[in-house]
């Protein structure tokens, strides 16, 4: 027969176990914290939005349709500063001019290479050139001192004392540039028109053809 004295006992030895105590408190606390994070969104949310109560708020489905779309922003925003430190560190590691002959090249040269590639739809090449010719560019107006051994970071650096939204422009297109030299992208042909577009416009050539 079943012994409902001996299956109490063990009952109560089974709640008295440090297993099922811990579980059983892990699981208010989780619960409780849980209860106290929607009231203060609420709350927050409450302030930016006196017409809504609190109470609105935190019922259920508004709130954790909230709490989704802060939890995407979050990720987002963090996969952009990771993204752009990366980049950061690409731009202080990495050196473009690769060779002697290439500093010694003038701006001009460079823009002629590059329409040379783009006729054979390099576009890879054609944009190296295109950077170059715009660094130079910035050497021979003494806006910056080109040397082989510096980053496009220095480069950088060095526009930043002299022009600020020259700096900015450079940084963008530099960016543009390493992922395609160093990062092996692929270059679409819209992609580097574009890039060819707004570096002529940096260089100040009216003549930029029509495309």
């Amino acid at each position: 027969m079943f012994d409902t004295n001996k299956a109490r006992d063990d009952l109560e030895e089974i709640l008295k176990t440090k297993e099922y105590r811990v579980y059983y408190e892990s699981k208010g606390f989780i619960a409780t914290w849980w209860e106290q994070a929607k009231e203060w969104i609420a709350t927050q949310l409450e302030k930016l939005f006196p017409a809504i109560d609190s109470a609105s708020w935190a019922s259920g489905p508004i709130l954790i349709a909230v709490i989704v779309i802060v939890i995407i922003l979050l990720a987002l925003s963090t996969f952009l500063l990771i993204r752009n430190m990366k980049r950061n560190r690409t731009l202080r590691k990495q050196k473009p001019l690769q060779s002697i002959k290439e500093m010694n090249w003038t701006s001009q040269r460079h823009l002629e290479e590059a329409k040379n590639q783009e006729s054979l739809e390099d576009y890879r090449l054609s944009t190296r050139h295109l950077f170059l010719a715009l660094l130079l560019s910035f050497h021979e107006k003494g806006m910056l001192e080109a040397r082989i051994w510096k980053t496009n970071w220095d480069y950088y650096d060095e526009l930043r004392k002299v022009d600020l939204q020259k700096a900015e422009q450079f940084y963008q297109f530099a960016q543009f540039f390493e992922e395609v030299t160093y990062g092996e992208r692929n270059v679409w042909k819209e992609e580097y028109l574009q890039f060819h577009h707004e570096t002529r416009k940096v260089l100040g050539d009216r003549r930029e053809e029509n495309r």
